[in-house]
């Protein structure tokens, strides 16, 4: 039998921890940022060693107990992120914690310089699927008025946010404000290495993600936008679409640096979706400013997401996030009666779809 030769070790770009320094240069604000975001690569990478383990370490997407303070239910590797992080915060200058898996904010440090908010494992109903899943985060500038004035304020104001992306490799995709930098962590070392910088999403797309099962409580714009590229070279769009779903936000956001696209998850008609299902606070601020600072956008629909101000822990938002000219054109149709139209014969009564 041949043998099947090793894969060679790639070296892999500049570390983590050598951009972050010399991007801290000798700003004290700065490296404090910096050392954040360090320690929460360092969770990534620790939740990362989790999720490799899967289920020889048992149920990973098993349920806990009663739902989280969100609603949501509770998974074994919920817990087991959120304590990782916040071990992994205790290292950094941070005063103030915000979690989806916490009911209320905690203070870790009295009088430090930063705020955090995190989804510490972003599609967690997935995991005994074994399909990508991931680590939101958001950092604000502690607000000496206190914990909500530090979180309860404009995403405009966050000075870093990002993701860690567990698929089949590790990924994570950052911004402090200056352009998106992407790291892949190298099993060999542990090491977080650059891939690319300045990383920017495609301006135009072929591509859009929704959950298209609940097409029937969407509301009228969002329905017709979903008409018009269903309608393919013939309809309004004059280009053919493909559709994507993964129902993995980190997912999602992932595929479309990569390769372009947008991602709808609108408000609808369903009791409990009436202002939209993602947390504006630890998911959607981030992702925004990530999106913004690759030359996309992000909206509720009607407002940008970095304009809106979270007044409670774990407000929902609708989220309209991608390449600018789909998130653009998606917004008109929210307010420009040019794009209302008659429903399509193909979720009629008697359309294709109807069983």
């Amino acid at each position: 039998m041949t043998a099947i030769p090793a894969p060679a070790t790639h070296a892999g770009g500049e570390s983590l921890d050598a951009y972050l320094t010399a991007w801290a240069g000798g700003d004290a604000d700065r490296a404090t940022v910096a050392q954040c975001v360090a320690v929460l690569a360092q969770a990534g990478a620790a939740i990362a060693d989790a999720v490799l383990l899967g289920p020889l370490q048992g149920s990973l997407g098993a349920q806990i107990g009663a739902a989280n303070a969100d609603g949501d239910q509770q998974r074994a590797l919920d817990v087991i992120a959120d304590q990782k992080i916040i071990a992994a915060l205790q290292q950094a200058d941070v005063a103030y914690y915000a979690s989806e898996e916490e009911e209320a904010i905690l203070t870790l440090k009295a009088g430090g310089a930063l705020a955090v908010a995190v989804d510490p494992l972003d599609g967690s109903s997935n995991i005994d699927a074994n399909i990508s899943v991931g680590t939101i985060f958001s950092i604000f500038r502690a607000s000496p008025e206190g914990a909500t004035e530090s979180f309860f304020r404009p995403g405009h104001e966050q000075v870093a946010g990002g993701y860690v992306v567990y698929g089949p490799h590790v990924a994570l995709v950052f911004t402090l404000c200056e352009g998106v930098a992407h790291f892949v962590l190298d099993p060999a070392d542990k090491t977080f290495k650059l891939i690319g910088d300045g990383l920017k999403i495609a301006p135009t797309t072929r591509e859009y993600a929704i959950n298209a099962s609940n097409y029937r409580h969407w509301i009228p714009p969002i329905r017709t936008f979903i008409d018009d590229c269903v309608a393919g070279a013939s309809g309004p769009h004059g280009k053919d679409f493909n559709m994507r779903w993964v129902a993995s936000l980190v997912a999602e956001t992932h595929r479309i640096f990569v390769r372009g696209g947008v991602f709808l998850y609108p408000a609808d008609e369903r009791k409990g979706y009436e202002h939209g299902r993602l947390r504006l606070l630890y998911e959607a601020n981030p992702i925004a400013l990530l999106a913004e600072q690759a030359g996309g956008g992000a909206t509720d629909g009607f407002v940008r997401i970095l304009d809106k101000q979270a007044s409670t822990l774990h407000q929902r938002t609708p989220l309209i996030f991608g390449s600018a000219e789909k998130v653009t054109r998606i917004a008109t149709y929210y307010t420009d009666t040019n794009f209302e139209r008659t429903p399509s014969p193909l979720f009629g009564e008697r359309g294709l779809f109807h069983v």
